[in-house]
């Protein structure tokens, strides 16, 4: 950047700040110092560019899409250093295979496939060293790339959100909580039989390493050129459960990246993997849902509002200054979602309206607020689904699935209410 700026001043430039960060050549180095830190630097930049890269600097976009992508894994020697300390030096002999080479390359780890003395086929996730501690100062770089882009307003306090990314991460890198979590997912789902879980295989888990049963499957995007059929189940399967983890079991898996879900073309089952951050709900924030969708479905755009405000989805702000575009939004999401018969998420059209609005709406930054970090992370989860959705050009009729819901109280599932129990 100092050397960018000597050349710019020298030419008679006054370059801005965000002008000599996001160049071309800074992109790329920004980026591929991103990728090797992994961890939190890398979880965020996937989250983000999934979420939002039609609101990014198109700049940043191309950078987080980058990290999206682009996914290292460890040298065979550092692997060798890792497992020996979890396992022992002589850990190779308790496996009748184990490849060297990742099958799945992510943020937080890496995962091997192996198959023990027994025969047991396993996947195994190892964590990449040093991602635990530089979590806190990952997300606080993150941050500092994101406010150099000058895209956010100065008085938004993101440290509330911040604080919450941090323990979040600090789960996901908690082995031993995600096998928890797994065995509670395989109970919950046990009688539904569209989807499967890993079952965790205590003998090679620990704080850093993560081992389960192999599941065969394909990548959820195969399924673009199945039938319409086979799509839309999928889907529906997929929606569903969205609304039980809401509804029903009080503990949502809040990370909708596609490579969490498989195919299995045979069975026609889904596979899900990664639950490192499965969080449990609170109660206000399921129940502040019930009451949009309550009110969606009734075709009440005041309520609607009313529950999106209450909810902390919109700020008291935007409601003042944008009233007339904002219910003109609700007014065209109640059209769709009140309408008989499945919802077509293939069509664009709605989406780019809908955009097109709420970018206007965004633009005036002075509106701005955090909405609570349960909010954004159901919010995550729903939209990500949504997205898949959409990717798979599926037609569901979310208006039944979602009907059963609004009349029952949900369920508490948990003992204690910030951290989900085995069940």
């Amino acid at each position: 950047m100092l050397a960018e700026g000597a050349r710019r001043l020298a030419g008679g430039e006054r370059p801005h700040m965000r002008d000599l960060l996001l160049t071309p050549g800074n992109i790329i180095q920004i980026t591929e110092r991103l990728s090797h830190l992994r961890g939190a630097a890398m979880k965020l930049g996937q989250m983000i560019s999934m979420d939002a890269g039609d609101i990014l600097p198109p700049e940043l976009a191309q950078i987080m899409a980058r990290l999206r992508d682009d996914a290292y894994h460890m040298r065979p020697q550092q692997l060798q250093q890792v497992l020996a300390k979890e396992w022992g030096k002589d850990w190779r002999r308790r496996f009748r295979r184990f490849e060297a080479r990742p099958i799945a390359a992510a943020s937080i780890g890496q995962v091997h496939r192996a198959t023990t003395l027994d025969g047991r086929d396993l996947a195994i996730k190892v964590q990449y060293p040093g991602v635990r501690e530089s979590i806190d100062a990952d997300v606080d770089n993150v941050a500092t790339l994101l406010r150099l882009t000058g895209q956010l307003p100065r008085g938004l306090d993101l440290a509330p959100l911040l604080a919450d990314a941090k323990r979040q991460l600090a789960e996901e890198a908690d082995y031993r909580r995600e096998g928890e979590l797994m065995m509670q997912f395989t109970g919950l789902l046990a009688a539904t039989p569209e989807v499967v879980v890993p079952v965790l295989d205590p003998e090679f888990s620990t704080d850093r390493v993560l081992a389960m049963t192999y599941l065969e499957g394909q990548p959820i995007e195969t399924l673009e050129a199945a039938p319409q059929d086979t799509r839309d189940a999928a889907m529906r399967t997929l929606i569903s459960l969205v609304l039980r983890e809401m509804f029903e079991f009080g503990v949502m898996q809040t990370d909708p990246n596609f490579a969490n879900y498989r195919y299995q073309p045979d069975t026609g089952r889904l596979v899900l993997l990664d639950f490192g951050a499965a969080r449990p709900i609170a109660r206000a924030t399921l129940e502040g849902y019930r009451q949009l969708f309550r009110a969606g479905l009734a075709g009440d755009r005041d309520a609607v509002r009313d529950a999106a405000v209450a909810a902390g989805f919109l700020g008291d702000g935007a409601v003042s200054r944008h009233r007339a575009r904002i219910d003109m939004m609700i007014d065209i999401v109640i059209g769709e979602v009140t309408r008989e018969g499945p919802f077509d998420f293939g069509d664009r059209r709605l989406v780019e309206v809908l955009r097109d609005d709420g970018m206007a709406i965004a633009a005036d930054t002075a509106t701005w607020h955090v909405p609570p970090a349960d909010v954004l992370f159901v919010q995550r989860k729903i939209g990500g689904t949504a997205l898949l959705a959409a990717r798979l050009n599926a037609r569901v009729d979310v208006r039944s699935l979602a009907s059963q819901w609004l009349d029952q109280p949900a369920k508490d599932l948990r003992n204690e209410p910030d951290e989900p129990q085995l069940m």
